[in-house]
């Protein structure tokens, strides 16, 4: 099965603040780079079309011709809790000091967690009997995406957050066993 992860667009928030499961505009510029997009996926014809249900990506997918993309609250960013609308120098990341990947943002999620919702989204989608897949979603989701297929490990998980609008291509092996639940 081929899954193309496509991350949304670039987002109307000033550049330094922390946004993740918060439901914030897109740019002014949308269109064109919702445009670009769509031109990339032309002449790929996908059998499911998943999506997260924050509007930035469900914008994005419906933009591309899929209004009836299915929504998974699996495919949302991280929950980053009390830090949400915050910059991030003015959030006391204490918590995160010596371990980003175990404790949850106060009031918030694990990196953990999050990897585990995505996983948990991933081996279902295993199970299906599709051979193209797209899910558009949050650069976050993509990462742990990449720590699931073993392309990432998990320390390094956020080095190269995908571009917006970035589209990242993935084979999901049928013959992956279990449910990698911590990576």
């Amino acid at each position: 099965m081929k899954i193309y992860f496509i991350r949304h667009t670039s987002v109307a928030v000033p550049k330094g603040v922390c946004y993740g499961q918060t439901d914030v505009p897109l740019n002014a510029s949308f269109e064109e780079e919702a445009r670009t997009v769509k031109e990339r996926l032309e002449g790929i014809f996908p059998e499911a079309v998943f999506s997260s249900p924050l509007s930035r990506c469900a914008r994005l997918a419906c933009f591309c011709g899929f209004n009836n993309a299915v929504q998974d609250e699996r495919l949302k960013e991280l929950n980053f809790g009390a830090w949400e609308g915050k910059r991030w120098d003015e959030i006391d990341m204490s918590v995160w000091a010596t371990d980003w990947i175990n404790p949850p943002a106060p009031n918030g999620e694990s990196f953990t967690g999050m990897y585990e919702r995505v996983a948990s989204f991933l081996y279902e989608l295993k199970e299906k009997t599709y051979d193209t897949v797209f899910v558009f979603t949050h650069g976050g989701v993509i990462n742990c995406a990449r720590v699931y297929f073993g392309q990432r490990d998990l320390n390094s998980a956020f080095e190269g957050m995908p571009q917006y609008g970035e589209i990242i291509d993935v084979d999901l092996p049928r013959q992956l066993k279990g449910f990698p639940t911590h990576p």
